[in-house]
Formats: C-alpha cells, sequence, structure tokens
C-alpha cells in the first residue's frame, strides 16, 4: 500500500467530516467537493468557450449569505495541517497521485471556495467550489475522478491517526448545464456517521460544484449555477 495523493473530491469531504466529528484537529474548511460517480451526460464535442475566468472573477460569483438566505453563517478559512494522507482499498484513486489529495482542490489553477454553516433547524454545512479552465480540461478532470471513484463503492482513508470508512453511491444528477456529476459520501469514523452529497456542474469553461448535508445542495444548486454564470 503506498501513500496516495488522489484528490480534494473525495479528501476534502473526508477532513469536513473529520472536522464535524471531533476526529482530527485539522480545521479543513468544509468544502467536501464532490464525489464519485459517471457524469450524467457525457459525450460529443465539447463547444469552444472564452478564456477561463480568473480566480478573482470567480470569488465574485460564489454564493454569499444574502443568497443563500436567514440563518447561513459563513466559515472562516482556516490553514490545516498537513498529515499523511492514505486510501486504502482503492488502486484507481491511488493511481490519479494528485497533491490535491491534502486538501488544495482540484488540479485547476482557478478557482474560488466558500463554505456555510445552517442553522436554521439543525447544524448543517453546505460548501461551493468554482473552477475555471477550458472546457475539455474540466470534463476530463471531473470525469476521470469521478469515474476513479465510483470504481470504489467502499474503501478507506487515514489522516494522521484517523481511519474513515468511506462508501460512495451514485445519485441522479440534475440536467444543467453541459455535463453533470452527483453522488452521495457516506463516513464513518469514531462511532460517528455522516452523508454529504456532491453535485457538480460544468457550464462551458465553468465547473460548478456544490456539496454538504442533502437537503441543502439540493436547495442552492440552482441559484449556484445561475450565479456563476452570470456576467459582473
Amino acid at each position: 500500500m503506498r501513500r496516495s495523493t488522489t484528490t480534494a473530491l473525495g479528501l476534502g469531504a473526508v477532513f469536513t467530516v473529520l472536522a464535524l466529528t471531533g476526529c482530527s484537529s485539522s480545521t479543513e474548511p468544509a468544502d467536501a467537493s464532490a464525489a464519485s460517480s459517471a457524469p450524467a451526460h457525457r459525450g460529443g464535442s465539447i463547444p469552444s468557450a472564452p478564456a477561463p475566468l480568473s480566480s478573482a472573477q470567480l470569488n465574485q460569483r460564489l454564493l454569499n449569505e444574502s443568497d443563500l438566505g436567514e440563518g447561513y453563517t459563513r466559515k472562516p478559512g482556516t490553514v490545516r495541517r498537513n498529515d499523511d494522507v492514505t486510501v486504502i482499498g482503492c488502486p484507481a484513486l491511488e493511481r490519479l497521485g494528485s497533491d490535491a489529495a491534502t486538501g488544495s482542490g482540484l488540479d485547476f489553477t482557478r478557482k474560488a471556495k466558500a463554505s456555510f454553516i445552517y442553522t436554521g433547524s439543525s447544524s448543517s454545512e453546505v460548501s461551493e467550489e468554482l473552477y475555471s479552465d477550458s472546457a475539455a480540461k474540466l470534463s476530463k478532470g471531473m470525469g476521470t475522478v469521478f469515474d476513479a471513484m465510483l470504481s470504489c463503492p467502499s474503501y478507506q482513508v487515514t489522516s494522521g491517526s484517523t481511519v474513515v470508512d468511506m462508501g460512495t453511491e451514485k445519485s441522479a444528477a440534475p440536467v444543467l448545464g453541459d455535463e453533470q456529476w452527483s453522488q452521495l459520501l457516506t463516513f464513518s469514523a469514531g462511532g460517528h456517521h455522516s452523508v454529504v452529497k456532491q453535485t457538480a456542474i460544468r457550464t462551458g469553461n465553468i465547473l460548478v460544484v456544490v456539496s454538504g448535508s442533502p437537503g441543502l445542495v439540493d436547495a442552492h444548486l440552482d441559484k449556484a449555477l445561475d450565479k456563476a454564470r452570470s456576467a459582473e
């Protein structure tokens, strides 16, 4: 078994769960950022798109508290210590080999992220990540990661001394944008069990990833996509 630096698509979610369950002193922002699933729509030619947006432009298109409504508080970004992360039982993820496994995000230069806590009825979380690159690179990168994770319906991830049992289940993705991916991730660690929904939509040269409590993801996906596509 070798140390794997796979992708933050799964590991961002792992660090979120570790923080929520108190199983680790890591303080990665809660951006459980996508997951394994074959896209609901893939194939055909990818239309040409304008130049990728800058990270500053993407930041302007992230959801904020006023977009989400009453009861949402933005989580401040904090620095997480770099525990060694190892994937056990999923060779496809180990083979990906990306520094993104340490929580730095997908391998796209232009990116922005925000995470929120919702306390309307119980403490739940929702996060958004935006990426911009060529449509072809976004499609290939996201598809490769999701396919790898889908190949492993169950596996383990270790972070420091913590072992997280993970499960993946394909979820129906809404027919939005040009390509769609969605799934449910289940996490078990230290006697705690969590479920995170992660849905990714590619629209032209922008990739929108909304993750967190399933109900919150479903409630805010449309507005996240609309704002991501809006003019400055």
